[in-house]
């Protein structure tokens, strides 16, 4: 340090000159630090890789700003059950690495500068935990599917603007999906399949929909789609019957009305839906907490019940409450043969073809319900033939 201040004069030091110091001092430190924190990164990776047996179980190589990382040929990585690679500056993953991992359980790679996953991922039949949140993410690969063993995805802080479609269908085992903070505007359709699903996070996205068949997710206790903003307008009504949710929050979208059907969650304990210009129920509802608005989702409930009932036999009386319509007098008047009146319903849309066809078609009526037929009930038409 001494060799960065020989041309300053002696005579008139600077006010600034020990701050000065201080600052390049702690400036250098850091470079110190940090080129030993990479040969240390390196020869921690270079000593693990070279390790034999249970030594290799797991693999921890965060925090030491790595830019890629070393494939050694020689080295068995099927050892390895849990690789920890978040906080460093990888951009890749080379395919043959993961290809090669062929009992991790575990794979952190959160905070780095990914911009693709490798195929080969699918290879890791036995992953359970997978973190790569804090990269930049476009999409995830299709052949995440393969990995049927996964329980918990976290794939926060990305730039998403899809999932797999199908990965649903096999992800069967999978306990939690956290994927907020990204451009996610649906959830894939074959979410509804996934029935181990305990927790949904999907905040800070642009969702305008929540995928159908959530009734099927019977295991869900968390779910989380706040901050959707004008994006998310409506939630459906089936969310009534997620018997174990315990926490919903839909708090600053778009929402006007929350469903009725939320008292029928019983192991229902949080409720969050601030930020929604809402209708049903009012601010003021809402601001009295969880048991006021079951109370009032309960009271409107069967508010609704009692209208549709009351819809349902106006119609009815309005159509009649009995199966018998209304019945036309038809008088079929035959040249040079006596008259014949029948009886037909009125709302038949005209008479039919022939008169077999039409006395079979009136029998059970005239055998069943002779007692309706009343001057007022039906009206008289003519007809020559």
């Amino acid at each position: 340090m001494r060799s960065l201040f020989r041309s300053l004069p002696s005579a008139s030091p600077s006010p600034l000159l020990p701050f000065r110091a201080v600052y390049l001092q702690s400036q250098t430190v850091k470079v110190k630090m940090k080129m030993e924190g990479r040969k240390r990164g390196r020869s921690a990776v270079d000593g693990l890789m070279e390790a034999e047996g249970e030594k290799q179980r797991e693999l921890d190589l965060s925090g030491m700003s790595l830019d890629s990382l070393p494939n050694p040929a020689s080295v068995n990585l099927a050892l390895i059950t849990k690789l920890d690679l978040s906080n460093n500056n990888l951009r890749s993953i080379p395919e043959s690495l993961t290809a090669r991992l062929l009992n991790l359980v575990v794979l952190d790679v959160h905070s780095n500068q990914l911009r693709t996953l490798p195929n080969s991922i699918g290879c890791l039949s036995k992953l359970r935990a997978l973190n790569v949140s804090g990269n930049l993410l476009e999409g995830l690969p299709k052949t995440i599917e393969d990995c049927r063993a996964l329980q918990e995805l976290a794939a926060n802080f990305n730039r998403l603007t899809s999932l797999p479609e199908t990965m649903g269908f096999e992800l069967r085992d999978l306990r939690k999906l956290a994927v907020n903070s990204n451009k996610l505007s649906f959830l894939p359709s074959s979410t509804s399949h996934m029935t181990s699903l305990r927790v949904l996070d999907a905040r800070l996205n642009c969702l305008r929909c929540l995928p159908d068949g959530l009734e099927n997710l019977l295991c869900l206790e968390v779910l989380t789609v706040a901050h959707n903003y004008h994006h998310l307008t409506a939630v459906p009504y089936s969310l009534g019957l997620l018997r174990s949710l315990r926490e919903l929050d839909v708090s600053y979208n778009a929402l006007t009305h929350l469903p009725a059907s939320l008292t029928c969650l019983p192991a229902l304990r949080s409720l969050r839906a601030e930020g929604n210009p809402l209708v049903s129920p009012s601010p003021r509802v809402l601001d009295q907490g969880l048991d006021a608005v079951r109370d009032y989702l309960a009271a409107k409930m069967h508010a609704d019940d009692a209208d549709a009932m009351k819809k349902k036999k106006q119609q009815q009386q309005k159509q009649g409450s009995s199966w018998i319509k209304k019945l036309v007098k038809v008088r079929y008047v035959s040249r040079g043969k006596r008259q014949r009146q029948l009886w037909r319903r009125a709302d038949d849309g005209g008479l039919p073809v022939g008169r077999r066809r039409f006395l079979a078609g009136l029998r059970w009526y005239l055998l069943a319900a002779p007692f309706v037929l009343a001057a007022q009930n039906y009206v008289e038409i003519n007809i020559v033939t």
